[in-house]
């Protein structure tokens, strides 16, 4: 089974950024957060999406 939700600081690793860079992310819309009690954590479809954003811009 493939990984749907990754930790914060997976997410962070993953787009090669900060905690603080995937909190803001998450405020401006472009990574979805979803809260399993008190975890937090980033679905890796919104990450492919802002990465695969990233790469197309920069075309």
């Amino acid at each position: 089974m493939e990984t749907l939700l990754v930790p914060i600081e997976e997410a962070a690793r993953a787009i090669g950024g900060s905690r603080s860079t995937v909190y803001r992310l998450i405020e401006s819309g472009d990574l979805e957060r979803v809260k399993i009690g008190r975890r937090a954590l980033v679905t890796t479809e919104s990450v492919r999406a802002y990465v695969d954003g990233l790469v197309s811009s920069d075309r």
